[in-house]
């Protein structure tokens, strides 16, 4: 079973850049493909970048291509998202998940203001 713990998350103003990580623990991290989602209020929760196992292969949604950048570091057990040229559009909670297992974190807040 595996714990995650998102941190980085705040304020930031438009145009502005945000850097989360995700923590895991518990079973090997290299084992999991891991990935960002985010929720709206009102919204669902929605897909927003995933990464390979060893980091060779990423994905996008769109609206997020070209600002966001997702890693990892199997060493330090952890997932990245980082996030430039912030957009009030990105205001959500984002949640990192392990897709094997299907674990969540509890989420962190990101505001983008106008």
């Amino acid at each position: 079973q595996a714990q995650l713990v998102e941190s980085g998350g705040g304020l930031v103003q438009a145009g502005g850049s945000l850097r989360l990580s995700c923590a895991a623990s518990g079973r090997p991290f290299s084992t999991y493909t891991m990935g960002w989602f985010r929720q709206a209020p009102g919204k669902e929760r929605d897909f927003v970048a995933l990464i390979s196992r060893r980091g060779g292969t990423t994905l996008y949604k769109d609206s997020v291509k070209g600002r966001f950048t997702i890693s990892r570091d199997n060493t330090k057990n952890t997932v990245y998202l980082q996030m430039n040229s912030l957009k009030p559009e990105d205001t959500a909670v984002y949640y990192c998940s392990a897709k094997e297992g299907n674990y969540w974190g509890q989420g962190t807040q990101v505001t983008v203001s106008s």
